[in-house]
């Protein structure tokens, strides 16, 4: 993100109830680290985030972050960092979180998406709803299979892989 943005733009990490959350919380207190213009949206509240998101929460607090619970009428970011649901999502968006996912696609700014576009399946690359189009996905330790099928693969943009430094033996065992 930070080589893809110029300096001052608004940048907005949607964070979800979950440790997806906690990555883009993680990237938001990083790039907020850099001098970027951050926001954060969590519209399910802190009170109930797995332990790493919680952390993660802490952190972006710690660093002087404001948490938003909805979004700012006549704010438009520059780009949005998709962290609302990842690997995990296996049923159909709620309204609340379909809206948000509708919103960033009706920004017309380029979105980040953590692990998969929220509102696909990260095993078959199904539709849960109407998915986030990002321009980039990023990966953590692997690819998702179902970036590489159906609306997966309309929904995901460029895929980048960051393996964290963890090793997978080969496919097939071993």
């Amino acid at each position: 993100v930070a080589a893809r943005v110029p300096p001052g733009t608004a940048l907005l990490a949607l964070a979800g109830p979950g440790n997806n959350g906690g990555d883009a919380l993680e990237a938001a207190t990083l790039l907020r680290a850099m001098g970027h213009d951050v926001r954060v949206l969590l519209p399910s509240g802190a009170r109930n985030l797995p332990a790493d998101a919680a952390r993660a929460h802490a952190g972006w607090l710690a660093a002087g972050g404001q948490t938003w619970s909805a979004l700012e009428s006549g704010f438009t970011p520059g780009l949005v960092i998709d962290g609302l649901f990842g690997i995990g999502l296996n049923r159909p968006l709620g309204a609340d979180w379909q809206a948000l996912a509708d919103q960033a696609n009706a920004w017309s700014v380029p979105v980040l998406a953590l692990d998969v576009p929220s509102g696909i399946d990260a095993d078959t690359g199904a539709a849960l709803g109407r998915p986030v189009r990002a321009r980039w996905t990023l990966c953590f330790i692997a690819r998702a299979r179902g970036l590489a099928q159906g609306a997966g693969a309309d929904a995901a943009g460029e895929i980048h892989l960051d393996t964290l430094g963890v090793t997978l033996p080969p496919a097939g065992g071993g």
